[in-house]
């Protein structure tokens, strides 16, 4: 299946990893936003169970062991080049873990990786899709207060 102009969706995992009050956060390696800071993650295999898929391609990315601790969302990702021919579809499963074990050391396809506090977030240029998990990881810490 070729994941540029593809003749359907395809499916990708994400997992936005949470250590105590700090986030990582992974520079992308590979089209598509080749360079831009988003989450771990990446296309689940024939017969893989998502949560699987994600726990796989973060350890491939990262060196981290993780457990799921929550769904976060699922995401449409569509971009289209100048004359509207759908260049990228993916469909996002992404997770909130924490990490278990191993040691952060970037792989595969990201060119860096770090730990850094939500409020740094802002400090780096980010997918459109990692700006939604944000949003979404606030909106369950103002219910928690509330």
């Amino acid at each position: 299946m070729r994941r540029e102009y593809p003749s359907q969706p395809l499916v990708g995992v994400g997992v936005l990893i949470r250590d105590g009050d700090k986030i990582l956060i992974v520079k992308r390696a590979g089209e598509p936003s080749k360079g831009i800071w988003s989450i771990p993650g990446g296309l689940v295999e024939l017969g893989e169970r998502v949560r699987d898929a994600a726990v796989r391609e973060v350890e491939e990315e990262t060196g981290l062991s993780i457990e799921i601790d929550d769904l976060l969302g699922v995401f449409d990702s569509v971009s289209k080049d100048e004359s509207g021919a759908v260049r990228y579809h993916y469909i996002l499963v992404d997770f909130l873990a924490h990490p278990t074990g191993g040691e952060l050391k970037p792989e595969s396809d990201i060119s860096d990786a770090r730990w850094v506090s939500p409020e740094e977030v802002g400090q780096y240029a980010t997918t459109r899709t990692f700006g939604l998990l944000m949003e979404r990881l606030r909106e369950r810490a103002l219910r928690r207060n509330t």
